[in-house]
């Protein structure tokens, strides 16, 4: 417990210490290939906005935007070597072929709302940009659904950190509750999107 409460610490202290481009630079890594959870980065952020550190709004959109440049690299990797170069290099980052064919078969299944509902997904919203670049997604459209995915998930982390970042415990039992939230938000959401096209085939 100890040695958790050093490592929150001193997370704490390089988001200070770095700011906004810190925040902005973590979220770049946490939404490309590096295994860098964002609650470490916002939530801290949050807290510090909290002590009076930090401007709320200003840290929440520096990790949209982090997000969305890390997003974004992702979508010109897959745009630019293709899926050849995915498989046979991804496995160092920890990106194996089946997550890969999973990821392909999640996009052809929901279509470009899955780049919105991905990044509500944890172990999903570090790849979902990639499938899109596969798929030569219309890049507005894909930096749209991207940065709005992105939003909520940064904005309920430092929010979180805003309100109870000095107590951990609950917010594990908040990140819990609110990621199985948004998994039934995603269901439904999903659900309504296939209804509706189906709707306009029919029509």
């Amino acid at each position: 417990m100890e040695a958790l409460q050093q490592a929150i610490g001193f997370i704490v202290q390089t988001v200070g210490a770095w700011g906004y481009w810190g925040i902005f630079l973590m979220m770049a890594l946490e939404s490309s290939f590096f295994p860098f959870p964002s609650e470490v980065v916002m939530i801290p952020a949050g807290y510090l906005a909290y002590k009076g550190e930090m401007n709320l709004y200003l840290a929440i959109l520096a990790g949209i935007a982090g997000s969305l440049a890390g997003a974004l690299f992702n979508y010109y990797l897959a745009l630019k070597f293709g899926r050849p170069f995915l498989a046979r290099y991804g496995k160092y980052v920890l990106l194996k072929e089946h997550s890969l064919q999973r990821m392909e078969t999640f996009f052809a299944r929901h279509g470009h709302i899955s780049t919105f509902t991905g990044r509500l997904i944890p172990a999903v919203r570090q790849y979902i940009s990639l499938p899109a670049g596969l798929a030569r997604m219309h890049l507005l459209t894909f930096s749209v659904y991207t940065a709005l995915g992105a939003g909520i998930w940064v904005a309920i982390l430092a929010l979180l950190g805003y309100f109870i970042g000095h107590n951990e415990a609950l917010i594990k039992e908040y990140l819990r509750l609110i990621t199985a939230s948004l998994l039934v938000f995603i269901i439904v959401l999903v659900t309504l999107y296939v209804r509706l096209k189906l709707r306009k085939r029919i029509l």
